[in-house]
């Protein structure tokens, strides 16, 4: 059954527009997840939402989304669609494509984590912008790392634009949420290689070793990692700046060690590159 909504003051919109705000979202248990890729991967990946707002005047395609929409659906989704003004007083991209489901978030903990014997961690301490944590969530995704730590977040991880810079990639892999000194605790009891990343290194990054069980640690931009981590380093390496600037937006600095990590790892044969996708013409894209 799909309920039809054409009022601005629906109770149902002014629910979904509260979410925007993380005391709602935490009180509520719930969190939004808005667009086409990614709703499709996190229902890819077992997330079930448990509604689905649509607006068919502003699909991009009109082939892919009637099955999205079934999709959500079977999950058990409630289904509303939304007239175009309706639709664009929840949305909270600019330029929306007509998709937005409301779901439960998602809990994990450090006990929770099921890692294979070289496990790659991506740790992220006190990362302040949404856009930032969402960016390296997709880094660690592509890196094939077998989970995210977020440590004493500053950031929701449930927050809409860290869904949306992850590209849906929240859903792809485990992100559990701890402390600091929990985290630090957890990762030399598994076992872990800690590598911080500070500009105080004298190492540089692709000067280490970076192969077995190793947690990539990064902190905010401002203060970098904080002495917790830093103390318990047994690799400190750093990226070379040639410029002006001393150091990298943080997303952008994971992403560069993240693929030395990668690298390594492909040249020692550990893992094997995919093959590469066919390719379509310039500038096509997947919706």
């Amino acid at each position: 059954m799909v309920n039809e909504i054409s009022s601005l003051s629906n109770p149902k919109i002014k629910d979904v527009v509260r979410l925007r705000q993380r005391s709602h979202r935490d009180d509520a248990g719930l969190m939004l997840v808005e667009g086409y890729r990614e709703i499709h991967r996190a229902l890819t990946h077992g997330y079930r939402p448990s509604a689905l707002f649509y607006c068919e005047p502003l699909w991009l395609k009109h082939e892919n989304e009637p099955g999205l929409v079934r999709q959500c659906a079977e999950a058990g989704a409630a289904l509303y669609s939304c007239t175009r003004p309706v639709f664009e007083k929840i949305a909270y991209r600019e330029r929306p494509d007509g998709l937005l489901a409301v779901g439960p978030q998602i809990a994990c903990t450090l006990a929770d984590l099921k890692l294979p014997p070289d496990a790659l961690l991506l740790v992220c301490e006190a990362i302040e912008k949404p856009g930032n944590l969402g960016t390296m969530l997709r880094s660690a995704d592509a890196s094939g790392a077998a989970a995210v730590i977020v440590c004493d977040p500053c950031t929701d991880i449930h927050n809409p634009n860290v869904v949306r810079a992850s590209t849906g990639t929240l859903f792809s892999m485990p992100v559990a949420v701890a402390s600091a000194a929990e985290t630090v605790a957890w990762l030399k009891a598994n076992g872990f290689a800690i590598m911080a990343a500070t500009p105080h290194a004298e190492k540089l990054y692709f000067e280490q070793p970076l192969t077995g069980r190793v947690a990539l640690c990064l902190g905010s931009e401002q203060y970098g990692l904080t002495d917790t981590f830093m103390n318990d380093a047994g690799l400190r390496v750093r990226i070379p700046m040639l410029g002006v600037a001393d150091s990298l937006n943080v997303s952008a600095a994971a992403t560069i060690l993240l693929s030395e990590v990668v690298r390594q790892r492909i040249v020692s044969g550990q893992i094997v590159p995919p093959p590469a996708e066919p390719w379509h013409g310039a500038g096509a894209h997947d919706q």
